[in-house]
């Protein structure tokens, strides 16, 4: 491992995301808040950006410093362009939703065409090779992990801190299987670091589409390759992902059999009910870490270490954060809190 590139990306993102920030305001590429946002400030935006340029520029030295295979690094690499670059342009205009939906799925074919689709899964004490379906699914998975990261990113710090969260975890139960050190998401958490310092509550420039797309196209791949090393990680990192899958999942069930056009924005996630609560980001945001560091990254080690079934304790895991994503009123009417 070659531990400078920790502090090269970290220092990139941080650099980049100023240098962003200083071109957002001199392009007017501003956030004004409406009655769908969930802040009063016209912010820039568009800070994403330097994750996904700090992230992609140190991936060719950690794949020659760690030997990693060429297929990770292209699927990596590939698939997190192309949405990063579907998000730019969407953040500087409009693309329709049907050509970012099919840009999404091609960036999810890509990336599981290199790293050989979806691995068998553990269930109940069996190993189940899905075939097709399994494929089918887990491009379905990738593309709604983009998605939802891109729905999830409503208030300040919060994408940043859950993707940091999440690595940092991702490190900790790779490492806790027997399997040692798996750096890449640890490469990830740093370059989101740089970008937090800007972005944290209150924020001076928010993600994009370009930075929250990549970030959650990112996670699922590395959650996917988690899987060929060890069937029990891929369940680890779901249970890792568990404050953003299950708020925005929830929340999307709720809309659809209410027959909401899911389409359209709205504030109706219970992150954005729980800030307008509280009067306040800040507290959410930190209650997210919290929940990550105290009650999903003591189950995903624990799933790991003892060799738990991974159904179990992912049910353990979700049905507190479905009870709070209810409390919370999560895709509930707006008018209603």
């Amino acid at each position: 491992m070659v531990w400078w590139l920790l502090a090269a990306v970290f220092a990139l993102a941080l650099v980049l995301t100023g240098l962003l920030r200083k071109y957002a305001l001199s392009r007017g590429l501003m956030d004004v808040p409406n009655a769908r946002s969930s802040h009063d400030v016209p912010t820039p935006r568009g800070g994403g950006v330097a994750i996904v340029l700090s992230f992609l520029a140190v991936l060719p030295f950690l794949g020659a410093s760690n030997g990693l295979s060429s297929s990770y690094l292209i699927s990596l690499s590939g698939a997190g362009a192309l949405i990063a670059l579907i998000g730019f342009l969407d953040d500087h205009g409009h693309i329709a939703a049907r050509w970012r939906l099919l840009g999404h799925f091609i960036a999810a074919a890509w990336a599981l065409y290199w790293i050989g689709g979806m691995s068998p899964v553990e269930a109940f004490g069996f190993l189940l090779d899905l075939g097709w379906f399994g494929h089918i699914l887990a491009a379905t998975y990738l593309v709604w992990m983009l998605n939802l990261y891109n729905f999830m990113d409503g208030i300040d710090g919060l994408a940043s801190v859950e993707a940091i969260c999440v690595c940092v975890g991702g490190c900790i139960v790779y490492f806790l299987s027997g399997h040692g050190f798996s750096v890449t998401p640890l490469i990830l958490a740093l370059a989101v670091c740089g970008f937090l310092y800007w972005n944290y509550p209150p924020a001076r420039i928010f993600m994009g589409d370009a930075g929250s797309g990549f970030l959650g196209i990112t996670l699922g791949i590395l959650s996917l390759q988690a899987a060929w090393v060890s069937p029990d990680l891929f369940w680890a990192w779901l249970i890792l992902l568990g404050v953003f899958i299950v708020d925005a999942t929830f929340t999307l069930v709720r809309r659809l059999l209410r027959g909401d056009k899911v389409y359209e924005a709205h504030r109706s996630h219970a992150y954005q009910f729980a800030s307008r609560h509280y009067g306040a980001h800040k507290p959410v945001t930190v209650g997210v870490v919290l929940i990550n560091l105290f009650w999903l990254l003591p189950l995903a080690a624990c799933l790991v270490k003892f060799k738990l079934d991974g159904i179990l304790m992912l049910l353990v895991a979700y049905v507190p954060l479905f009870l709070l994503a209810l409390k919370f009123g999560a895709g509930s009417l707006e008018e209603k809190k």
